[in-house]
């Protein structure tokens, strides 16, 4: 059966964000649209078309880890369930950290100095969003009476910090660190459970 336009459309935008996100953990900002085009199955135009640049590329390959360490989030009944909510938001951290999920941070880091709007977009849309929607999922939290918290943005603040602790400077340093399935678990629901006591109603 023949894919309709936007199936296309979205299969194109995947294989691009894929292989710029392989391409740039390879050889750094200074990688070559042409090589992300190439292994995308892409024209190097198509790229410029839908993102007008390596800033706007790295904008949406952060938006998108965003949105998958969020979606959590946003699932059905989600609201209704905040502790198992908040172990499935720490479990995609940590997942993130584990799996090298930072090289994109990394990069930023490194050409902060020479490209300081990469590291205004990369902060503003990466962790201030992910934190922006974690405040927003407290807030209804405690608006619905499951939790009590009084600065939602400060809250979110403190559990993204209990959750990834010294292991994100681990991944910036290319550290191991050595995170199994069940570990992570076992972080994921013991910082939810803390978090909940600390705020409980």
């Amino acid at each position: 059966m023949p894919r309709l336009t936007g199936q296309i459309d979205l299969s194109k935008t995947e294989a691009i964000l894929d292989a710029a996100s392989e391409v740039l953990a390879e050889r750094g900002l200074a990688a070559p649209i042409e090589e992300i085009a190439r292994r995308a199955g892409v024209s190097k135009q198509t790229i410029y078309n839908r993102y007008g640049g390596k800033i706007e590329l790295v904008r949406a390959l952060v938006e998108k880890r965003v949105d998958s360490i969020t979606a959590p989030l946003r699932d059905p009944g989600a609201e209704e369930h905040p502790e198992e909510t908040l172990t499935a938001y720490a479990r995609s951290l940590l997942q993130v950290i584990e799996r090298g999920g930072y090289s994109l941070m990394r990069l930023t880091i490194q050409s902060a100095g020479e490209l300081p709007e990469l590291a205004r977009e990369v902060y503003a849309n990466g962790p201030m969003r992910s934190r922006a929607q974690l405040a927003e999922f407290l807030e209804l939290e405690s608006r619905a009476g499951r939790l009590k918290v009084d600065d939602p943005m400060q809250a979110a603040e403190f559990f993204g910090g209990m959750v990834m602790a010294n292991r994100q400077i681990q991944s910036l340093l290319r550290l191991p660190t050595n995170l199994s399935d069940a570990e992570i678990e076992r972080l994921a629901s013991e910082a939810a459970r803390v978090f909940m006591r600390a705020y409980a109603v």
